[in-house]
């Protein structure tokens, strides 16, 4: 496969071999990097002290060598635009590495580092750099924010290895900046090297180094995979094409003495093959759809040690390595293109993005009407569930019934399930209907307290649930309880809030003493109906307790003053009945008042 595209990331790696070319440990010998430059493996010693022993640089401390650095490397670079910028170091998550990153042009004024990390890594972290782990790590501690910077600005990096042993490292450069500028993010004029500077390639790529010098008499290659230079034979030309990941020499003889001798590392890396990807259907009520679960199909045989996926919703966000999708997918309805891109772990320059996917996501069935149905008790039947089909749904209920509403005949709870298919994929939704017998409830009691000034009317149904209660034209209520209630006739109303109408009773609220004691004291000799003026030709009747009448009032009446035809009646309980003329002149008698009283003397 050949390499698609503008790349987002530049990596540096260390190939398949050991070397310790090009990795110098002094900041005066800081490697010159730029655009996709392989860096080489592990650092060993720190050289000279390049912090004049200073206790901290940022973040950086003190390390068991007693200075700040440890194993260190020290690289340096230009930008060549503005834009965002960041990097990932990549190393063993066994080993423990720091980095400080300085904006200077001199290693003798470095200042405080723009950017620092001296966190251990206790978390077992693959990556740590500026802007965000490439595994997606939001929580590691090992990253800093994103770095903006402007065309020209130069810039030295410390890598320092803390846990004294290392296989290695890597260096990713990342960020917008590598988008909109693929080729010259990075200022390479800060290299002068004959060979130019280290490259990083993919295993397909046809990489020559190129040596011509004008008056040159011949050209010696060599090669060092770790065991050191050796002679590659037939080679004495001014170009070579490389084959092997290795450090690469040439001498060019020259006529005279002053033979030049360069030298430059190339590190092939393995470019990866996307395999082709099932599309997939899932229904909305799932909420989430994985796209990890989709790195298996992807990878294939491969490692996904070796290799990572990315999902993108546009083939130049895949080429681009932009914007990748989140590998949990919020799930919208309708059919989505999915572009993978398989990316090279060593070197994302090394990537494929010749596969995708339909991901189609099905709308759950929407299921749109009232969960309850009262029938009044006058009614036989009633219909239930969707009166106006949705053609793409199949229906079934509880019942057996395959029709989108159905007609009921009695209470229970029914349920409907509907279902939509596509691709072989069926998206179920279920909703439950209870239907109940609503009944009028009948007035079994209407308890007034008449204190007179503030009348209580509770009133008192036969039935259990939820009633809404109304006195006279007042404002509707679900307490059944009146306060303040005024003296006089009233009506009285239950309602039925699930449309099954009302039950009204008229009531009279009035006040009497529940006792009198006619001793002629001047206090309670005599015993009366309050408010009875209110009433159209009110009539009181008083019984004693075998039914018979003691005494007839009226409006015009004061009151009963405990005799019967003149003679004082003894203690006892005594009853009454209040009768009165409705507003059409028709007789009533006062239902629900206490009337019972007692005289006492």
């Amino acid at each position: 496969m050949s390499r698609l595209g503008a790349i987002l990331s530049f990596l540096f790696v260390l190939g398949g071999f050991s070397l310790h070319g090009q990795v110098y440990p002094d900041c005066s010998n800081a490697v010159p990097i730029c655009n996709n430059t392989p860096v080489n493996g592990g650092t060993v010693g720190y050289g000279v002290d390049d912090f004049n022993n200073a206790e901290e640089s940022g973040c950086l401390r003190r390390t068991m060598s007693g200075f700040l650095e440890t194993n260190s490397a020290w690289y340096r670079f230009r930008t060549g635009a503005s834009g965002q910028l960041g990097f990932n170091i990549g190393f063993d998550v066994s080993e423990d590495w720091d980095f400080a990153l300085y904006k200077a042009s001199d290693c003798n004024a470095l200042g405080e580092p723009v950017r620092c990390n001296f966190f251990d890594n206790a978390d077992a972290n693959s990556f740590m750099g500026v802007g965000v782990d490439p595994t997606g790590d939001e929580d590691t501690f090992l990253y800093e924010d994103w770095l903006q910077v402007e065309a020209g600005e130069d810039y030295y990096l410390l890598l320092n290895n803390f846990s004294n042993t290392n296989s290695g490292f890597s260096i990713q450069f990342s960020g917008d900046i590598f988008i909109t500028n693929p080729y010259d993010a990075l200022d390479c004029s800060i290299i002068n090297n004959l060979l130019g500077p280290p490259i990083s390639a993919c295993d397909t790529d046809n990489i020559v180094l190129d040596a011509t010098t004008v008056g040159a008499v011949t050209y010696e290659w060599f090669l060092d995979i770790g065991t050191g230079f050796s002679r590659i034979p037939g080679e004495n030309g001014p170009t070579l094409t490389v084959a092997v990941s290795a450090l690469y020499r040439v001498v060019v003889v020259m006529p005279t003495s002053g033979n030049i001798i360069s030298e430059a590392q190339v590190a092939y890396s393995p470019s990866p093959i996307t395999n082709s990807l099932n599309n997939e259907v899932v229904c909305s009520d799932d909420s989430v759809f994985s796209l990890a679960l989709k790195d298996v199909e992807a990878l294939g045989g491969q490692s996904p040690d070796d290799f990572r996926i990315s999902y993108h919703l546009s083939l130049t966000d895949a080429m681009n390595g932009a914007r990748a999708m989140s590998k949990d997918v919020i799930d919208v309805l309708g059919t989505h293109v999915i572009y993978v891109r398989t990316t090279s772990i060593e070197n994302s320059s090394c990537f494929d993005v010749s596969e995708q996917f339909t991901l189609e996501v099905i709308e759950e069935p929407v299921l749109n009407f009232p969960n309850e149905l009262f029938l009044c008790a006058n009614e036989t039947s009633g219909f239930i569930g969707q009166i106006i089909p949705n053609t793409n749904y199949s229906y079934l209920w509880n019942t057996g019934e395959t029709t989108s509403s159905i007609e009921v005949f009695q209470e229970g709870v029914y349920t409907l399930t509907a279902t939509q298919t596509s691709n072989g994929v069926s998206c179920s939704n279920t909703e439950s209907i209870t239907v109940v017998i609503s009944e009028l409830p009948r007035i079994t009691d209407v308890h007034i307290d008449d204190l007179q000034s503030n009348n209580v009317v509770t009133v008192t149904i036969d039935l259990e649930g939820e009633y809404e209660y109304q006195l006279d034209d007042g404002e509707i209520q679900l307490s059944n309880k009146f306060q303040n209630v005024l003296p006089g006739t009233h009506s009285l109303t239950v309602i039925d809030p699930r449309g099954c109408g009302a039950v009204t009773e008229e009531i009279v609220v009035v006040g009497f003493d529940k006792f009198f004691t006619p001793n002629a004291d001047g206090f309670s000799d005599i015993w009366h109906i309050d408010g009875i003026y209110i009433l159209q030709n009110p009539q009181v009747y008083i019984y004693d307790r075998y039914g018979k009448l003691i005494k007839h009032l009226n409006a015009n009446s004061v009151g009963w003053d405990g005799t019967y035809n003149g003679v004082e009646l003894p203690s006892s309980d005594y009853w009454f009945k209040l009768t009165y003329e409705d507003e059409n002149g028709q007789s009533r008698t006062a239902k629900y008042i206490n009337n019972h009283f007692s005289l006492k003397r």
